[in-house]
């Protein structure tokens, strides 16, 4: 197949326009050239795949030089899978920097702040209700008649483990990990 001239040159126009639109700074003028660049590469496979000829299929009584070759297909729809996949994260990025744009100075601290405010008065919430609950434990305690040395129970908690660290071991038994750590 010879190349038609109007496809070169329309392959040529779309490189061209795609390459000088993409150099611009939006983004949305680099998703443009992007396409014409990703058109003009389809219409360069195409151009490139050579004379057409029967289908790909060999069976008997066919001139296998008469086959058109399967492959530049095959490139052009993997091209295209491409370029929808590079425009859509294209779109993704430039909605992004269209709502950043939107949210000023800020940015996207925004979220974040009024997360932090929630944060905050849960916190107090917690701290106002543990010292509710500490008010209630200690007006319990006040009011019941009961008498509590805490000097005298850890002298005897001390006492008893210091008995059981001076007992000399058994000769079948083995020390517990408890009474090995405690000398």
């Amino acid at each position: 197949m010879t190349a038609s001239l109007t496809l070169v040159v329309l392959m040529a126009v779309l490189f061209g326009a795609g390459i000088s639109v993409m150099l611009e700074r939006s983004l949305t003028r680099v998703l443009i050239g992007f396409l014409l660049v990703g058109n003009a590469v389809n219409i360069l496979i195409y151009l490139m795949s050579g004379a057409p000829g029967l289908a790909p299929i060999l069976s008997p009584g066919v001139d296998e030089t008469e086959i058109s070759d399967p492959l530049p297909q095959a490139f052009v729809l993997t091209a295209i899978v491409i370029n929808l996949g590079i425009t859509a994260f294209m779109l993704a990025l430039i909605y992004r920097s269209w709502w950043l744009a939107r949210l000023g100075p800020k940015g996207d601290l925004v979220d974040d702040e009024t997360e932090l405010v929630e944060d905050a008065e849960e916190a107090a919430d917690l701290i106002r209700s543990s010292a509710a609950d500490d008010a209630a434990i200690q007006s319990i305690i006040d009011a019941s008649d009961e008498e509590f040395d805490f000097d005298e129970e850890l002298e005897r908690e001390a006492s008893s483990r210091d008995d059981l660290d001076t007992r000399p071991p058994s000769s079948g038994a083995t020390r517990s990990p408890d009474e090995g750590a405690n000398r």
